[in-house]
């Protein structure tokens, strides 16, 4: 962790090097390959400029002996990215530092890609990317798990990055990708191995994996055959999962036991909502504008407001909609962001305000992040 950016350095170098050494043959193992590139390549560094290979070397000895016994104590984490995203998350680490890190580090995001999910510029989070780097040069947490309950006093951060991941392949900030599954499988499973061990087992990680199954239940019907993403209203139900569905039924029940209510479970049960409904048009509106209101209580925040005046527009009309919007003074993070324009440009031309959301409309088409979100608006607002 002391050494994260010559690390950082490594596998990039690794990357470079098997784009051209493997234009022939790909190896029998690239995992293998490309891991053994980095790790040459990260001793020959820390050999020049610190003088410290025995550090890497005492990691990889100690790395060789887990890999010959795969046998974990009860209260350990048996993952390496989970244990790398307790590391991230240690107290030490200013909370959107810690996010950062892990975004960036671990999930392998672009500075867009975190600017985006955290609604920052990307200079703040470079600015908190160097903070969290300076605190691992001062005294890097190491990899050995603390205590369970230094681990649960984490939990809140490891669960953000958590969501984040697999917000990020819901719908990806990537230009050529609108839908990435690789990190929504992987968010799925260390959720699932966080909420199935006892440091984890809580009902806010049973939410969020009840969350994840439920969006994850939609993936198979959000694009088109060209690869577009489809609006909730144009989806083919019947090709929704139901087993995932089911899952997340499950977990979302296993998640109402005790008196913890967080923004996973208003979160699951808005996306329960939406996967029960037989129709776009029977959908239950109230309740997930109820839902929003009780989000907006445990995570205050102008995003759920926002969700919430829709909800309430399919609900009882584009007017109700619309004086929830008018009372709100939106943040400069959400006032510049495509989802505000996009939703008073909807709400506007349904109350038949047609110059008004004409200027929402362009706003909204501008700043989207992608194209394929850029052709969603057009087909919505149009």
């Amino acid at each position: 962790m002391r050494h994260v950016e010559l690390v950082e350095d490594a596998v990039q170098h690794s990357m470079v090097a098997a784009l051209d050494a493997w234009k022939e043959r790909v190896p029998d193992e690239p995992t293998a390959w490309l891991y053994q590139v980095a790790h040459n390549k990260l001793v020959q560094d820390l050999r020049r400029e610190q003088g410290r290979a025995r550090i890497l070397e005492r990691a990889t000895e100690d790395a060789h002996a887990t890999e010959s016994n795969s046998a974990f104590f009860a209260d350990e984490i048996p993952d390496d990215m989970l244990r790398m995203a307790f590391a991230c998350c240690h107290e030490t680490i200013p909370w959107e530092s810690q996010l950062v890190l892990a975004l960036k580090v671990l999930c392998g995001f672009s500075t867009s890609e975190i600017a985006l999910r955290l609604f920052t510029s990307e200079a703040n989070v470079h600015k908190r990317l160097t903070r969290a780097r300076d605190r691992l040069r001062l005294g890097a947490p190491e990899l050995e798990m603390p205590p369970p309950e230094t681990l649960r006093a984490r939990l809140g951060g490891v669960h953000a990055v958590l969501y984040l991941l697999f917000n990020e392949g819901y719908q990806s900030a990537h230009a050529e990708h609108a839908i990435r599954h690789e990190l929504c499988d992987e968010a799925v499973r260390l959720t699932t191995l966080l909420a199935e061990h006892p440091v984890g087992a809580r009902p806010e990680s049973f939410a969020l994996l009840a969350l994840m199954h439920l969006h994850a239940a939609r993936l198979g019907s959000r694009v088109d055959a060209a690869g577009g993403l489809l609006l909730l209203e144009e989806q083919d139900r019947s090709r929704w999962d139901q087993e995932r569905i089911a899952s997340g039924m499950a977990w979302l029940q296993r998640s109402a036991a005790g008196d913890a209510f967080s923004r996973f479970h208003a979160e699951a049960g808005i996306a329960a909502e939406h996967c029960l409904a037989p129709s776009f048009a029977a959908t239950r509106w109230n309740e997930i504008a109820e839902l929003y209101a009780m989000l907006e209580r445990v995570a205050p925040s102008p995003l759920h407001t926002l969700n919430r005046a829709v909800a309430l527009a399919e609900a009882h009309g584009a007017a109700a909609g619309l004086a929830v919007v008018e009372d709100l003074a939106p943040p400069s993070w959400l006032a510049g962001s495509y989802l505000w324009d996009a939703v008073l440009a909807d709400l506007h031309r349904r109350v038949g305000h047609v110059d008004v959301a004409h200027v929402h409309r362009e706003r909204a088409v501008e700043s989207a992040p992608t194209e394929a979100v850029r052709e969603l608006l057009r087909r919505r607002l149009s």
